[in-house]
This record gives C-alpha cells, structure tokens and sequence, in this order.
C-alpha cells in the first residue's frame, strides 16, 4: 500500500514546486524623468517587485542581454548621463530562499542633438542689408530657447548678444547691419524643461562692406585669389592718419586671430599656403571692424577678381590664371552663381557694372580644373543726383530762368553747379 501512495506524494510535490514557481512576483522598471534623455541629465532607474508578505528585497540591475549585475539597489542613478548608459536595463531580486522573476526590459535612450546655425540671404552684405540667422536643432524641432553669441580673439571665448532674446523663436535678425556687426557667431539651445545645452553651434561670418570707411585694406598682389608659395602682403592704411589699426582674420580652420603675431598694421607672408585661406579686415583698438575681404590661397587656377566692392557704372574685368603658365591668362569658361555665363575666353569683360552683377564667380579650364569661388560686390554710384539733373536738363532750366530771373548772381551759381555735374557725369 505504500508503494501506491509513492506516485501520489510525488505528484503533489510537482504542483506544490510548480505553484511556486507561478507564484514568483514580477518586477517592474522605471524611468525618471523619462525613457529618452538628453546628455548631461539626471536619470534615476527604479525596480519596484510586488509580494504580499515579502519586504526588503535585494535588488540586481542587469544592462542588455548580461548575466553581470551592475547595481545592487533599488534606484540606481546616473548623475550625467552619456551615449554609453543608453541600452535595455531589467532587475530581479530575492529574500532569502525567496526569488522574483526577472523584470521586462526597458530601453533608455541618450540623445545629444546638436545646433546648425546658417545664414539667410548670404554672408556677404552691405550696410543697411537685412540678414537672419538661423538656429535649428535637427530631428527635435519643439521645446528650445535659443542663445546667440560672437566669437572673441584666441583663446577663443563666447559673448552673448545683449539683444539675443530676439532668437527666442530660433531666428535673430538684423533688419539694417552696420559695419560693427562684422564678425563670427554662433548660437545654442536649450531645452525649456531641462538642463540640457546643446554644445556651440558651428561658425558663421558675417561681412558688412562700408560705403566710405575711414580705413582701407591693401592687398599686395591686387586680388582675391592668389597662387600658392607666393608672396602676400595686407596693410590698413588710415585716411585720417590715426594708429591703432591691426589686420585680423578668421581662417578657415575655425579661429580668430591677430595676422601679424605683433598685432600690427601690416600682416606679410613669404610663401603662401592654403591654410592661409580666410577672411581678413582692419579692426582699431575700439573694435571698429572695416574691408572685411575673403582671401583664398590656392594651386592651380585661380580667378583675378578685385579685392573692394566694384562701383556700379564702372568696368570690370575678370581673369582665369594658370601658375604654371606663360603667359597665366587661360582660355576658359565663366560662371556666376553657378550657370555659364560666357565661355572659352581669356577674360570677362562687363562694361557697365550695375547691381544685378552681384554675385559669386568663378572659372573652369577643361584640363587644367577649376578656381575657387569670388564675391563680386556692387555698391551704388556717387553721382546718382547728377544724372538726375542730366536727365531732366530742360525741364530744370525752363523753371530756374523764370524763378530765379531777378537774382542773376544765384542763377549763375547753379548753372556752374549744374555744368559741373554734367561734366562728372561723362568723365
């Protein structure tokens, strides 16, 4: 009789070791403050097991597919988050002989967007153009304040705009520039509910070409553009005569830089190289900033292309040039703004400039490749008041002979002046 009472025991011994197996609680894992962070938070794990009677768990953390406990406690906590904390994290946990399951798995994720500053229309302009910066933060659009600030002299260091409550809404704009706002920027974000920063933004130059600047940059050769293992010289040379006057540059490594290492006003080079490519100005002891001029220094073709904005009215000439060729002059095509505008030629001749002319050009030869690309500024004439009085010679002198009839000594005053202006207007 008791081996027929063996097959029953064993039985119950399997459904009892079986309820206890069902029985074992799940854990549950959170997240705080949420399962997608930013870099740089605070982010808190939480193991929470449920058992009627059972309390004072010891708890085990687990990382992605490991068996290596990580954390020991209940809420283990990531005071700085970084990309590497992102993963699948689980728990379980036990008292005794007495074992949970082990928890589902959640995923944390760790994002560190960055800022994209760009410029809208361009980075060329002249006093009194409108222009806009544009700070975005890609693949999260919503939730940022965004901070604008410019770029000092090395060591580099950060100034933020006064006035940089204006790109809240991710845009700043300056609706006339003046020549003091020549200069680098950047900008960053910043999440509304967070401490997280975006790092600094990449660089944007802004040039502001004046009408009539109280200093001027010479450039030595001439030109924009200029060959490799050459001489380069700029100098500030100040109309008034006054000191203070040092070239400065930003290279297109990224820094902003005194030219010469004595901070003078006259920065040379013996034999150039590409790295000394860059946007170059006269700024005074004051930071008054004037001629800023984009320098290219490169092998190969290049274009000759004048170094100031171009007067509308006047004749320019542009050049394709071959180092390694005499005489440099190459036959070859040009382009402005991308699209051919004259082909196999020597030289580009436009006549009469005028605004439409504006533009970024360049040349290509069919073997020997292509230039950089120049700005061609165009800013407007001075005797714009003079050909008005030519255009409308007759009408002006009908109504001055019968106004001014009785004062002879004032007609012959604006006549002289009159005479003068026309006499400009052909030279």
């Amino acid at each position: 009789m008791e081996l027929s009472l063996l097959p029953l025991v064993l039985l119950l011994i399997s459904s009892v070791h079986s309820a206890h197996t069902e029985e074992k609680p799940k854990p549950k894992v959170s997240i705080k403050p949420a399962q997608h962070v930013f870099r740089g938070e605070k982010v808190t794990l939480r193991c929470d097991i449920y058992d009627e009677g059972v309390t004072s768990w010891r708890y085990s953390w687990y990382k992605e597919d490991s068996d290596s406990v990580f954390s020991d406690q209940q809420e283990h906590t990531f005071m700085s988050v970084t990309e590497s904390d992102a993963g699948k994290y689980s728990c379980d946990g036990f008292k005794g002989s007495r074992w949970s399951q082990k928890s589902d798995a959640v995923t944390l994720t760790v994002s560190d967007p960055r800022a994209v500053l760009s410029v809208s229309p361009q980075n060329w302009l002249t006093e009194g153009d409108p222009v806009t910066l544009i700070c975005e933060v890609h693949s999260f659009s919503t939730g940022w304040t965004f901070s604008w600030f410019t770029l000092t002299v090395s060591p580099d260091q950060y100034d933020q705009l006064s006035d940089s409550s204006r790109g809240a809404g991710g845009n700043y704009t300056v609706s006339s520039v003046a020549l003091n706002h020549t200069g680098v920027y950047v900008c960053r974000a910043e999440r509304e509910k967070s401490v997280y920063k975006t790092p600094f933004s990449n660089t944007q130059l802004l040039w502001v070409t004046g009408v009539s600047p109280p200093v001027s940059l010479i450039v030595s050769p001439s030109r924009t553009q200029h060959f490799t293992s050459v001489s380069l010289s700029l100098s500030c040379e100040d109309q008034s005569n006054s000191t203070g006057w040092r070239v400065r540059r930003y290279t297109d490594a990224g820094r902003l830089e005194d030219c010469s290492l004595r901070g003078g006003s006259t920065c040379t080079f013996s034999s150039t190289v590409p790295s000394h490519t860059g946007v170059y100005w006269c700024e005074s002891e004051f930071g008054e900033k004037h001629h800023p001029v984009n320098i290219t220094v490169h092998s190969g073709v290049i274009l000759e292309s004048p170094v100031h904005p171009v007067t509308e009215g006047d004749h320019l000439i542009l050049r394709c040039l071959y180092q390694h060729t005499t005489p440099a002059n190459l036959r070859a095509d040009f382009y402005k703004d991308g699209s051919l505008i004259q082909n196999q030629t020597t030289e580009m001749n436009i006549t009469t400039v005028s605004k439409s002319h504006e533009g970024f050009y360049y040349c290509k030869h069919p073997t020997r490749g292509e230039s950089p690309k120049s700005w061609i500024s165009v800013r407007g004439g001075s005797n714009e008041h003079c050909l008005f009085l030519s255009e409308s010679q007759i009408s002006v002198l009908n109504i001055l002979s019968s106004v001014l009839a009785a004062c002879p000594y004032l007609l012959v005053t604006v006549m002289l002046v009159f005479e003068y202006c026309r006499m400009r207007g052909k030279t």
